[in-house]
């Protein structure tokens, strides 16, 4: 990828200096999917390295119990830009909004998307009204607060927390066939993770992934697929969190990410648009990632838009990137760029609707 010029000489600044802003986990905090927090670190390092190799001063600047103290931090090193990769605060992942809000509010640029999509994406029930109500195709579902509610959905279902990230809660347990096993699945979901159960039709088919990259104007990178064919006989064919997070898992071995996807290119057509579509819906920008399903008739499904998707080498967004030709460090300094134009017009802009 070839940087615009603008972007070539902000990087060529002298004076630029970028943070890498990342969560901390916090051990006294207990969490049954601890090893998708943890990673949150490893890609800040990365991101940071990979900035400095390619000429860019960058820090790590963690976000630990202290607002205060990371607030005072990024002002002690003369930081003029964030790369935001957090994903919650003081342990608690539906702060991840808040930590973009804060920046907003002081106008601190930071890369990725602002507060007001974050918090929408992360309610599942609620981005699907939006989607829904732009015409976008989801899989019907419901919001359900207890075990005892009517469920008015075709078996089988998926059961997953409303308001989580990174499959967190998804389980193959997570797809039920009778009514026995959607009552235990709902309840548990609702005691372990304290929010209502978003309980959808299960979408018997094949599942892709689109990166969305806005260099100005939002573009589909090359269409990824989830290839389920190797998988053991009896587990449903989705991205658990066991085949996202345990390389050792055989769910996590037999659910290999093909990219580009070899598919035809009328369906690849279909799937950039309704991710492009999503993306701008959402009030997206700078980079999101879109799941969508397939059915056997050909029907596709928006299963969810991830505005703040895993960024390492070995994830489904820098493999996009990679199969588009665009180098690692180019796209976070594009994604910088970004920032600091947001900056010099209103900083905290983020409805693109």
């Amino acid at each position: 990828m070839i940087l615009p010029a603008t972007v070539g000489e902000i990087m060529a600044a002298d004076s630029l200096k970028v943070g890498v802003a990342f969560n901390t986990h916090e051990p006294f905090i207990y969490r049954r999917e601890k090893v998708s927090e943890d990673s949150v670190a490893k890609v800040a390092e990365i991101v940071c390295e990979t900035l400095n190799q390619s000429g860019v001063e960058a820090v790590l600047i963690p976000l630990q119990r202290s607002m205060f103290n990371f607030l005072r931090r990024i002002k002690e090193l003369n930081v003029q830009v964030i790369v935001n990769l957090c994903e919650g605060f003081f342990g608690n992942p539906h702060w991840e909004s808040n930590v973009a809000a804060v920046m907003e509010v002081l106008h601190i640029p930071f890369t990725g998307n602002g507060a007001r999509t974050l918090a929408l994406c992360q309610d599942k029930h609620q981005a699907k009204a939006i989607l829904s109500s732009f015409n976008l195709p989801v899989a019907p579902s419901q919001l359900i607060t207890s075990a005892d509610e009517i469920v008015e959905l075709r078996f089988p279902m998926l059961i997953k927390p409303n308001s989580e990230d990174a499959s967190l809660g998804v389980h193959p347990e997570s797809v039920v066939y009778d009514r026995q096993s959607l009552a235990e699945q709902i309840k548990k979901v609702i005691e372990t993770y304290d929010q209502p159960a978003i309980v959808e039709e299960y979408i018997e088919g094949r599942e892709f992934n689109v990166a969305i990259l806005d260099d100005g104007e939002p573009k589909a990178l090359p269409v990824s697929e989830i290839d389920f064919s190797t998988m053991p006989p009896g587990y449903p064919h989705i991205c658990c969190y066991e085949a996202k997070w345990y390389p050792e898992h055989v769910l996590y071995q037999t659910t290999r990410p093909v990219c580009p996807a070899k598919i035809e290119p009328e369906l690849e057509a279909r799937l950039q648009t309704i991710a492009v579509n999503a993306f701008k819906v959402m009030g997206c920008r700078d980079y999101a990632r879109i799941d969508i399903r397939m059915n056997e008739a050909g029907e596709l499904f928006i299963l969810e838009v991830n505005p703040n998707p895993d960024t390492s080498l070995d994830a489904g967004y820098a493999r996009a990137l990679k199969a588009a030709g665009i180098d690692y460090a180019d796209f976070w300094k594009l994604m910088i760029s970004n920032a600091l134009k947001r900056k010099e017009g209103d900083g905290s802009a983020n409805d693109k609707r």
